[in-house]
């Protein structure tokens, strides 16, 4: 079975001529409380995997022994409420807003948010675009996201994500960053918690369960996003790296191993076109897309925007 790509959608795929453009954000004077942030112990892991049920056109593998310094981390994703401070406090305005659209699963829907559609993507049409879709309307002008404020911001790009960063003091993870502490000190797992997808037979993660992309069961208790601290954390004491939403990395996306950077806090190539994407989302699914394993990647261009896609911050040791 060839394993194909719930994942995300581009603004690439839509002929569109509007260009986004990279806002230049002043650092607030008070930057935003840093009580969520974790020591990472830096260290040396396995990075990558070369299991049989992997994307090798990801560039997944081949595993390779990684060394990362020290740095702190969000333990969970950056929050609807935490991103409504920074809009308030900056005035920013994002690129789903500056494009006036953003890429929309179809289920979530309503009847007048359907009238606004105006194109699907070619191959996953399950991905909508939306008139009026952004980070504070999430389906469309008629969604809020006042009983979601616990829940992860989606619909930001990566300069959406880049230019919080700053305005908070932080920065994003590498993939090598993101990949090391999502596995919590555990050795080539699958999984943040180990090898075995439900132990003892319950829902860890937030990912698609039923029938992709028509119907989902939502056994494990959500239809869309969860709160991002939903979920036991892993052993380092994060929330949601395997499922709930991808996060947005520092790198630029490469799937060739010599393109990757060295092996000592690597920084991936230093031009690409799109972002890595780390950690799979609501979307994912055994069956289709099960890139909620801890080794696997994706992309996306650094302007698109989804109702799946978020990010959470680092601080490197020295600049606590």
């Amino acid at each position: 079975m060839v394993k194909k790509s719930c994942c995300s959608a581009s603004r690439l795929q839509i002929n569109n001529s509007n260009q986004s453009e990279v806002t230049e954000i002043t650092q607030a004077a008070k930057k935003i409380e840093r009580a969520k942030m974790i020591f990472i112990p830096g260290g040396t892991f396995k990075m990558g995997t070369e299991d049989l049920d992997g994307f090798p056109a990801d560039g997944e593998g081949p595993i390779r022994d990684v060394t990362v310094d020290s740095f702190y981390l969000d333990t969970y994703a950056v929050t609807n409420a935490e991103f409504k401070t920074f809009i308030k406090d900056t005035g920013y305005v994002t690129d789903a807003e500056k494009f006036g659209w953003s890429f929309v699963f179809h289920l979530f829907l309503s009847e007048t948010a359907m009238q606004l559609v105006t194109q699907t993507v070619a191959g996953t049409p399950w991905w909508v675009v939306v008139e009026g879709a952004a980070w504070n309307h999430p389906e469309g002008p008629d969604s809020s996201i006042e009983d979601r404020m616990d829940h992860p911001v989606v619909h930001v790009s990566w300069n959406d994500a880049a230019a919080y960063c700053k305005w908070a003091g932080k920065r994003l993870p590498t993939e090598a960053e993101w990949e090391y502490a999502a596995r919590g000190g555990l050795e080539q797992k699958r999984y943040p918690w180990g090898d075995e997808f439900m132990p003892e037979g319950k829902h860890v993660c937030n990912i698609w369960q039923g029938d992709f992309p028509i119907m989902n069961t939502a056994e494990d208790g959500y239809l869309g996003t969860a709160p991002a601290k939903s979920f036991p954390p892993n052993r380092y004491g994060l929330y949601n790296t395997a499922g709930n939403v991808w996060e947005w990395c520092m790198d630029w996306f490469t799937d060739q191993p010599d393109q990757k950077g060295s092996n000592d806090n690597p920084k991936g190539p230093k031009l690409g076109m799109s972002r890595v994407i780390r950690g799979g989302s609501y979307l994912c699914h055994d069956s289709y897309c099960n890139r909620y394993r801890v080794a696997a990647r994706s992309s996306n261009t650094p302007d698109s925007s989804t109702g799946n896609t978020g990010f959470r911050c680092v601080t490197d040791k020295d600049t606590y």
